[in-house]
């Protein structure tokens, strides 16, 4: 099963990104998603930001999988 995951973009260095989420960072591709910039949330997969998402949605989507982690434990 793959998953995608909403990152806020921390900074961006030509094609690269680095996104955060939950006090994580990861490094990721930008390639797909034309005009994004730091403070943008973008949905990620396999690397690479295939989505811009609003701010509201990217919370909402963080608080989906923070449930199910709290569920899970």
């Amino acid at each position: 099963m793959c998953l995608a995951v909403p990152l806020k973009i921390v900074s961006i260095d030509g094609k690269q990104a680095v996104g955060e989420a939950g006090g994580l960072r990861q490094k990721l591709r930008a390639d797909f998603v034309p005009d994004v910039r730091p403070g943008d949330y973008v949905m990620v997969h396999a690397g690479f930001a295939i989505e811009k998402l609003s701010e509201q949605q990217a919370l909402a989507d963080l608080a989906c999988i923070q449930e199910a982690v709290d569920a899970a434990e």
